[in-house]
């Protein structure tokens, strides 16, 4: 079973790509990444049908360039920045960074290798890739579609009869069911609901004139654990200064728990708080999460309702609800739903990442706040990661 090219564009990816990556490129081109595919799902089998699909499918993928209608969209976009935007006329995937392997039982690998600013590009189009292969070659697609618009159908009556008063953005590239079942969900939330504001997907942004959404992941705070000078208790405190350099707080919302957030509010300092417009949960207690934010705005005096609580943790529409009613009178709420629009089908959506692992030949991690979300190669360094943040709270907090 052949498959039409599945990513047409290089805008077809999360806006939070460009958005690191142009820091990357101002100020962090000598570093090099190594990235690393995960299915988080129990007995998922790839066949040599696919792991081929896929691969004639990233060789594809590195045949596109940046057209010169994408390139004006971007430089459209208030803090994408022109130097930037050149860069990537020069700019394309590169297939010789990118290694495809299957095991005698079926397990996928995908390891991404090369310059950060270009590696790291890789995660939204080959996520898109392997999901769309996946169902289209192991299920009965029509029957997959049919559920879906089922579902959709249902979510869009919820938002319009009153019963989902929240509004949200669409996050849901990395994990959908096809390119083609994302532009119908993009079209349909944006033109029949006034719930959906925008969506992560720069490509359908375009398409269909709404804002493209995203800020960082936590790929751009754990590239500062593989630079030598920078104690590593201490990369959020230099990821936010980067940042805020960069954009001087005109895209800022901060991702609270790459190094657990326990550790981010001791950087989060006045200036922090001041400078960022709100902050992102994405692992732990969401309520527990909200509080302590709020809690820690009304340390500095700051009134939480002018700031924003994203929510992006794998949500559906009726737990956004629930945090939506139980936070929308304390502060801004925000959601970000992915898999729930964009592979909402009645078989079970793939849980698949391809995350940051070593920078510079140094290993890195994500901690989270929810011991299931830790991702790292070498467990010793995921110990010794773990010790310097619990050091350094204890040290400044007595905890």
């Amino acid at each position: 079973m052949k498959l039409q090219p599945i990513v047409l564009s290089l805008l077809d990816t999360d806006l939070y790509k460009f958005n690191m990556d142009q820091v990357i490129f101002h100020k962090h081109t000598d570093l090099c990444g190594q990235y690393f595919f995960k299915c988080r799902n129990e007995g998922i089998v790839f066949t040599e049908e696919m792991a081929q699909e896929i691969e004639e499918q990233i060789d594809h993928l590195c045949t596109l360039r940046f057209t010169d209608e994408e390139l004006d969209y971007l430089r459209s976009i208030r803090f994408i920045k022109n130097d930037y935007v050149e860069f990537l006329r020069l700019w394309h995937p590169i297939r010789d960074y990118v290694k495809v392997g299957l095991s005698e039982e079926g397990e996928l690998s995908i390891v991404v290798d090369g310059p950060l600013f270009s590696a790291m590009q890789f995660e939204i189009y080959l996520l898109e890739i392997v999901n769309e292969v996946y169902f289209r070659m192991n299920y009965d697609y029509d029957g997959l579609l049919e559920s879906a618009k089922r579902r959709l159908d249902e979510k869009i009556d919820a938002m319009n009869s009153g019963r989902y008063t929240f509004k949200f953005a669409e996050f849901g590239a990395r994990r959908r069911l096809s390119r083609d079942w994302e532009d119908e969900v993009i079209r349909r939330l944006v033109t029949e609901t006034k719930n959906c504001v925008g969506t992560s997907n720069v490509y359908f942004a375009k398409k269909y004139g709404v804002t493209p959404i995203g800020t960082f992941a936590h790929e751009f705070v754990q590239m500062y654990q593989g630079i030598d000078s920078i104690p590593l208790s201490y990369t959020n405190h230099y990821a936010m200064q980067d940042w805020y350099n960069e954009y001087k707080g005109d895209n800022g919302t901060a991702l609270t728990d790459t190094v657990t957030t326990d550790l981010f509010l001791l950087d989060f300092d006045r200036s922090m708080v001041n400078n960022y417009t709100g902050v992102r949960h994405d692992s732990g207690d969401p309520f527990e999460w909200g509080e302590k934010i709020i809690a820690h705005y009304r340390k500095y005096g700051v009134d939480p309702k002018t700031k924003l609580l994203l929510f992006s943790d794998s949500l559906d529409f009726d737990r956004a609800q629930e945090l939506y009613d139980y936070f929308k009178d304390k502060t801004k709420v925000s959601f970000g739903i992915g898999t729930f629009v964009s592979n909402d089908t009645d078989a079970e959506a793939l849980n698949i990442v391809i995350k940051l692992q070593y920078v510079n030949g140094r290993p890195v991690a994500k901690l989270s706040d929810a011991k299931g979300k830790a991702m790292c190669q070498d467990g010793e360094y995921l110990d010794y990661l773990r010790k310097a943040v619990e050091f350094r709270i204890k040290r400044e907090t007595g905890r």
